[in-house]
């Protein structure tokens, strides 16, 4: 019995596609460790992302990471500038704002949701999540709860169901991880943001959908004023700095008048 005969014009497509799959799997593979080490701080706002040492590292060719690059900057992650390269991106201050402003809005009804579908055993993984954290408070480990408090919101987020939610979500959080990562330094700050935890899974357990709303939404606006008084409290003593080192060349100036 004769095969059926294959076209040539699609047997040539073949090896094309297949490298095509091929490098789109390596490219997703490579933005995924780069995002991670972006969000997890390894790689800080400013930094110059090399290209030719990230292939090498992660042991791909320079085309996956010069896709991941591009996937990265349409993520608000990196910047890429014209015969410079790639840099992490840096979120100004009164941006930031505004994307927490937006995240109260998603918490808020992410909160309403969950206080009425939020099932038995979601419930035990979030209050889980509260107990490491508070753990973690008790052993001033800030990396661990920084880890544990991007898990823990990701989480009610994606117990919603919505995938168009969650995406908009961890864009969000993914702009302002280095920020929130800031308020999470401050040893002081771990026992309130975990109390605050606390809350809100009491709330969307209790199925009050005003007090779960209520709860996530809060939350959010208090991490907003921490930034905004952290980012002050850092700017007084950098410009308080950069004043000193222009004095002796004020006085030189001076001098030699």
């Amino acid at each position: 019995m004769n095969q059926p005969t294959i076209p040539s014009a699609i047997l040539s497509t073949v090896p094309s596609t297949i490298a095509l799959l091929q490098t789109s799997s390596l490219t997703s593979v490579v933005q995924q460790e780069l995002e991670r080490r972006i969000v997890q701080g390894e790689l800080a706002p400013g930094d110059k992302l090399i290209e030719a040492a990230l292939a090498e590292s992660l042991g791909v060719s320079r085309g996956p990471v010069r896709e991941a690059f591009r996937m990265l900057e349409e993520a608000g992650l990196v910047r890429q500038e014209k015969n410079r390269g790639a840099f992490v991106r840096h979120v100004p201050l009164d941006e930031a704002m505004e994307i927490f402003d937006l995240r109260a809005m998603v918490d808020e009804a992410v909160g309403r949701q969950l206080a009425t579908s939020i099932t038995p055993e979601q419930l035990r993984q979030v209050r889980a999540m509260v107990d490491a954290m508070e753990r973690a408070v008790k052993a001033g480990d800030a990396d661990q709860y920084h880890l544990l408090n991007l898990h823990f919101h990701d989480a009610l987020v994606a117990f919603t169901g919505n995938r168009k939610l969650t995406a908009l979500y961890r864009r969000l959080i993914n702009e302002l991880s280095l920020f929130r990562r800031i308020n999470l330094a401050d040893s002081k700050q771990l026992p309130v943001s975990a109390s605050e935890h606390r809350a809100i899974v009491k709330s969307i357990a209790s199925g009050d959908v005003e007090a779960a709303g209520r709860a996530m939404r809060q939350h959010v606006l208090d991490s907003k004023e921490r930034t905004q008084r952290n980012s002050t409290a850092q700017a007084v003593p950098a410009a308080a700095a950069a004043h000193l080192q222009a004095a002796p060349a004020t006085r030189k100036r001076v001098t030699h008048a």
